[in-house]
């Protein structure tokens, strides 16, 4: 099933640096390597940590299990169950109200795409197309200087309001953003052989296995674009 592609509050993930770091606009490798497993952390938290992960599959999970046991009438059956009751845990640990109802509203909308063509894999068809025109306004973004993630954490990180005009704040964002294409490349790529191949369970994995690749990158974008906001981040003329 598909996650928000940013379910994050960059904020709270990049903890303030020590006096010495600030002098120097550079922190040490240690401190680096603790700031950014920091920033994973929260990144994976703010995606709802192990617990939210599993929750936001479990649809997509009863209905491939259910199809493999009962064919694809018990999928439907077992879906029907699973969405609303992972609806209502998720409101009962708090999470966004909008994830939540987003991730009922998506479930429904994959089970009406498998109904109308009879094939249990059809219910990840919609998810199977999202990477690929996420790519694509990834990929848009870097060549209208325009990068998605300057536009998504920049104001979250401290960073200017004139931020494409710092080369080396465009620098990162640039490059996590051409990183960001890769992934859905990826994404895609094994999605779309694994729909050919008619694997539903293999489509599910790979829902639940681009949550973690994508909080990496996030964690990794937050970090930089922190670093590169310090004292020495030079306007172009």
């Amino acid at each position: 099933m598909p996650n928000d592609l940013f379910p994050l509050d960059p904020t709270s993930t990049v903890p303030p640096g020590r006096p010495e770091e600030h002098r120097t606009g550079e922190p040490t490798r240690a401190e680096g390597a603790a700031t950014l497993s920091a920033a994973m952390r929260t990144s994976l938290d703010r995606s709802g940590g192990a617990v939210g992960i599993l929750l936001a599959a479990t649809p997509a999970v009863a209905f491939v299990a259910a199809d493999a046991v009962g064919g694809l009438t018990w999928a439907f059956i077992a879906l029907a169950v699973a969405a609303p009751v992972t609806f209502g845990v998720r409101l009962a640990r708090r999470e966004s109200l909008r994830a939540a109802v987003v991730g009922l509203a998506v479930a429904g909308v994959c089970a009406a795409v498998a109904a109308f063509s009879g094939e249990a894999r059809a219910f990840f068809l919609l998810p199977t197309l999202i990477p690929a025109a996420l790519g694509v306004l990834f990929l848009g973004s870097v060549l209208v200087r325009r990068p998605v993630t300057g536009t998504l954490f920049n104001r979250l990180v401290g960073g200017p309001e004139d931020w494409r005009r710092h080369p080396r704040l465009i620098r990162v964002y640039t490059v996590s953003t051409l990183a960001g294409v890769v992934l859905h490349a990826l994404n895609l790529t094994l999605r779309a052989v694994a729909y050919l191949a008619d694997q539903p369970a293999v489509l599910a994995a790979l829902g639940v296995a681009a949550v973690p690749a994508f909080a990496a990158l996030a964690a990794g974008t937050l970090v930089a674009a922190r670093r590169a906001t310090g004292p020495r981040v030079a306007t172009a003329a």
